[in-house]
């Protein structure tokens, strides 16, 4: 059986809701952003009834003749909604967005709003924490030393985009200098061209070295003591780059 964790309290008023229907023969829609949890959601409050994609609307219609129970999800990619017949059935509907406002209304007892990772802080930090886990066991990285909270978590795609930022984070966290060379070796082996190759690739060598020198040492005196080079050399590479 899928677990489904959160502390949102509209996501727990949708299963409060659900469990007080569940024995009704009712269809309800859930509507929200992409990658926010509605087909997991689903899952968990009916783990044995049949799940069935929008995509595909002859899958669908043939599940409904056989089904009195029914997931449909990505209910929005159907073409077809005047065959639905949804007529003393139980079917749990999950959408993208909205469509047709009126045929929504009409095909469903219940319509709720699925609130994005944005409105949740404490689901993102519980699927921070389970997206860590698996990152380290996939990508075999016992190193503990990074700080989980340097991570710059990206929740404009909701969980998709999250678990990408911290799978990235620990890959750029858990390289070598070998690997770095091998990164920027395929990276020029695609992009290389032009007349002032060097130049304009230099730039992949120098910003972060001048970025992170100066986040070390917060002095650019400092930092071309360190770099060995002079101190208004240091202050036109900044200029020319654009550092801040």
């Amino acid at each position: 059986m899928e677990t489904f964790f959160t502390t949102s309290d509209k996501i727990q008023h949708i299963i409060k809701s659900f469990n007080l229907t569940k024995t009704l023969y009712i269809s309800s829609i859930i509507i929200g952003e992409a990658h926010t949890g509605k087909k997991s959601l689903a899952r968990y409050l009916f783990p044995n009834v049949l799940l069935v994609s929008g995509f595909d609307q002859q899958e669908v219609e043939n599940a409904l003749e056989k089904h009195d129970e029914l997931i449909i999800t990505d209910f929005e990619k159907l073409n077809n909604h005047s065959s639905l017949d949804f007529t003393n059935k139980r079917i749990i509907a999950t959408a993208n967005y909205m469509g047709n406002p009126a045929l929504i209304d009409e095909l469903f007892a219940f319509i709720y709003s699925m609130p994005s990772l944005q409105e949740r802080p404490g689901d993102v930090t519980y699927l921070k924490d389970l997206y860590l886990k698996e990152a380290r066991s996939t990508l075999m990285i016992e190193d503990n030393t990074f700080e989980s909270d340097e991570i710059h978590l990206n929740l404009s795609k909701n969980s998709k985009s999250l678990k990408k930022s911290i799978f990235l984070h620990l890959v750029k966290h858990s390289m070598d200098d070998k690997d770095i060379k091998r990164v920027l070796y395929h990276y020029l082996l695609k992009n290389l061209d032009g007349n002032d190759g060097y130049r304009e690739h230099l730039a992949l060598y120098e910003i972060p070295l001048i970025e992170a020198g100066l986040k070390k040492f917060s002095s650019q005196l400092q930092l071309s003591r360190v770099l060995g080079i002079n101190r208004n050399t240091l202050r036109k590479k900044i200029h020319e780059h654009r550092i801040d």
